[in-house]
């Protein structure tokens, strides 16, 4: 027996498409599912992909274990910190290093072609759960073609399938969809056929954990599972059930299931499922929940719970509007792209007024009425609307955002399901004469969604492309505003990136990083005292900000400041213990104040933080070469080339130090290594001769000299040092 074996229902049979076979009409949904986000294929990692995937060495450092991916959150950090924001997504970042190892790098090509692939897989696996969910008898069913293409072609899915990061969202849908299935084939097996049930319970269980590993939404599909057992399968009449109450004194009215037994079994699957899923993902947590700024989701942080509700229910109301009209879509919708509403008499309220309205009207068809296959099918529609949405509406607990459209790939399942409800119903009532615009409707709808996707895809193609889309949509975003500083100062538009970060500034005027930001572009200019000014209102804003109290410290040390810089650079230090670039500027102060041992001690902790700090090595190299602490230097040299044996500057300052002390055999050694790693660099080639010079080998110290005004003729010091070479040789002719 199949799940949801009735007679298939003639209710969708006034829909303009054509009946398919299930296979044909996989590889439709399939196929305009790819190709309304196939233009992001060669996109750049953009906004999230950087700390996600650039900067999280859980993907990028061959050096971290898969157990220690499980012991961190989504960007990389201890989950157990107070610090994280405790999103636990291992599979996904497991998915990410598979990537890398098969693209041999962080190839953006390979990350966004599977994820558009992986959102065809899932458009086409929505086409048999759409059947169940519209209780057909067959995986084809026009409602079911119909709401898989409209799930295809929605633009609100862009930022899932264009941003790398929304590879949770798809893995997490892919993994929800597959345990739903098999918890519907379960439905049909009685307790009598106890192993088939648990052939098929276990494994939906199972990609119910899984789902959850992917994504915290996940967890969602245990609440559609049992919403699905009631209506569909049980067909648990609720309004009856409220009449019951008021009639009976509160007796439960017996559910109409093939077998009670197996429909209580089910459900303490469910319970215990999700029981061990909540206390499992609390340990990893450290038994702490996520803290969230005001910034984050300043409307979380509204006082009164009156105007808090309608904070909320506003935010519900904007998530409906991006599935109705998906026109307005931002990549971020925090820092005043939806601003409080902190009065009942806010215009705003009115939208809120109207989509309350709506929605309670809706739900009030869907459970008035007798419970006939319409409003079952409106019932699991709002079920597969609401429940994946649960987890960010604020409802259960704080979430760290305002709006995100990702959160939407699986609610818009839901919505794409009334929408062909509403089709079919007015379908239905249409005469045969109005009908012949149906299929013009239908196709123009589709049509115009697929024109979107495509357009907001291009607009996920670049990271300047992006904000600049964001800055059209929320004006008043003054994150939208530092992310284009940010991209334009990186690419050396400072001019443009200074006004981007005063208007981000003005719009949020306690945006410290937007102040940090500007504060190093104005440090650079030698715009010292206003940056100063920026960075310590950064950092009164908020204490921790380690970053602004270092680069506080480079402008006072610039400044000489150096007893304030100290400071500064010790209490960045005391929030990050772990700053090797901290602790490089340190040392740095302490060379200028001409305290060299401190200077050295500060350069080897930045090492032992990052074996690799090319700046770091150089520095204690050159100090070490100063004072003529030639066996100290050796070990440092040694140390240093385990880490960077292909790196020429050191070999090049461990070359001259070594030239300086008459060791020219192992110094010319180093030089040509140097050289060999950077043949054009024309100082390596000028000191190699001044060694041979020195080392009385004038014919290597001439074409030494002659290859260094090869690379550069206006070198000065070689032309001078070639002379003296050349009339050296005559008078000793």
């Amino acid at each position: 027996m199949q799940p949801c074996s009735r007679k298939p229902s003639p209710w969708d049979a006034h829909l303009p498409l054509p009946l398919l076979s299930a296979h044909v009409a996989s590889s439709v949904v399939f196929i305009v599912a790819v190709t309304s986000f196939v233009v992001t294929h060669d996109a750049d990692f953009v906004f999230d992909d950087s700390e996600a995937l650039l900067n999280n060495k859980d993907v990028s450092a061959e050096d971290i274990s898969i157990s220690e991916i499980f012991r961190h959150d989504f960007w990389g950090n201890d989950i157990a910190s107070n610090l994280s924001h405790k999103s636990y997504r291992p599979l996904t970042i497991l998915t990410f290093r598979l990537n890398a190892f098969l693209a041999s790098g962080l190839n953006p090509r390979s990350f966004h072609v599977t994820n558009i692939i992986l959102h065809g897989i899932v458009s086409a696996l929505f086409l048999p759960i759409f059947s169940i969910l519209f209780s057909s008898a067959t995986h084809n069913s026009r409602a079911a073609f119909l709401a898989a293409l409209l799930f295809a072609v929605c633009p609100v899915h862009t930022e899932s399938v264009a941003g790398v990061v929304g590879r949770a969202d798809l893995m997490c849908s892919l993994c929800f969809l597959l345990s739903f299935y098999f918890y519907s084939v379960a439905c049909s097996q009685g307790v009598s056929m106890y192993s088939r049930f648990s052939l098929h319970l276990l494994p939906s269980m199972m990609f119910a954990i899984c789902s959850v590993l992917f994504k915290e939404q996940g967890i969602t599909v245990l609440g559609l599972c049992s919403a699905y057992d009631v209506i569909s399968v049980s067909r648990f009449d609720l309004l009856g059930f409220l009449r019951t109450l008021l009639i009976y004194s509160f007796q439960l009215p017996a559910l109409r299931s093939s077998s009670s037994s197996s429909f209580l079994l089910r459900h303490l699957t469910l319970l215990l499922t999700g029981v061990f899923i909540l206390s499992s993902r609390f340990i990893v947590m450290g038994s702490s929940v996520p803290e969230f700024q005001k910034v984050d989701n300043p409307h979380s942080f509204v006082e009164s719970r009156f105007l808090r509700a309608l904070n909320y229910t506003y935010l519900y109301c904007i998530n409906a509007w991006l599935l109705i009209l998906p026109h307005w879509l931002c990549f971020d919708w925090s820092m005043g792209c939806v601003p409080v509403i902190n009065s009942i008499t806010d215009p705003r309220n009115t939208a809120t007024l109207v989509f309350l309205s709506g929605f309670t009207a809706l739900v009030w068809r869907a459970l008035s009425h007798p419970p006939r296959h319409h409003e079952r099918c409106l019932q699991l529609s709002l079920a597969m609307l609401l429940i994946p949405f649960l987890p960010a509406s604020n409802f259960f607990f704080r979430v760290g955002f305002v709006i995100a459209e990702r959160v939407l790939y699986l609610p818009s399942a839901g919505f794409t399901m009334l929408l062909v409800i509403g089709l079919c119903w007015l379908c239905s009532r249409f005469n045969r004469t109005v009908l012949l615009f149906s299929p013009i409707c239908v196709y123009a709808l589709l049509l115009l969604n697929f024109g979107r996707s495509v357009q907001r895809s291009l607009e996920w193609r670049s990271e300047r492309l992006l904000f600049d889309s964001g800055a059209n949509v929320c004006p008043l975003n003054a994150k939208v505003h530092y992310n284009i500083g940010k991209i334009h100062s990186d690419h050396g538009n400072n001019d443009y990136a200074i006004a981007k970060y005063r208007q981000a500034i003005r719009l949020h005027p306690e945006y410290d990083q937007a102040m940090n930001n500007l504060a190093n572009i104005l440090k650079d200019q030698g715009e010292l005292v206003e940056a100063e000014s920026l960075l310590l209102r950064a950092t009164a804003i908020r204490e921790s900000f380690s970053a602004a109290w270092m680069n506080l410290g480079i402008v006072q040390a610039a400044l000489k400041k150096t007893a304030a810089a100290e400071r500064s650079y010790k209490t960045a230090l005391l929030h990050r213990r772990r700053y090797p670039d901290c602790f490089y500027n340190l040392g740095n102060l302490y060379l200028e104040t001409n305290q060299p041992n401190e200077a050295l001690a500060a350069w080897r902790n930045a090492t032992l933080l990052r074996p690799k700090h090319l700046s770091a090595w150089g520095n204690m190299i050159l100090l070490l070469d100063n004072s003529g602490r030639m066996p100290e230097l050796d070990i440092v040299v040694e140390e240093a080339l385990k880490h960077l044996p292909d790196e020429p500057y050191i070999h090049y300052n461990y070359a001259n130090a070594l030239g300086k002390a008459s060791r020219f055999e192992l110094s010319e050694k180093h030089f040509l290594l140097a050289i060999q790693l950077n043949p054009l660099s024309a100082s390596y080639h000028a000191n190699l001769g001044v060694l041979y010079h020195r080392w009385g080998k004038l014919r290597n110290a001439e074409t030494s000299y002659r290859k260094t005004l090869e690379l550069d003729p206006q070198h000065k010091q070689t032309k001078e040092h070639l002379a003296m070479l050349m009339q050296k040789q005559k008078s000793t002719r």
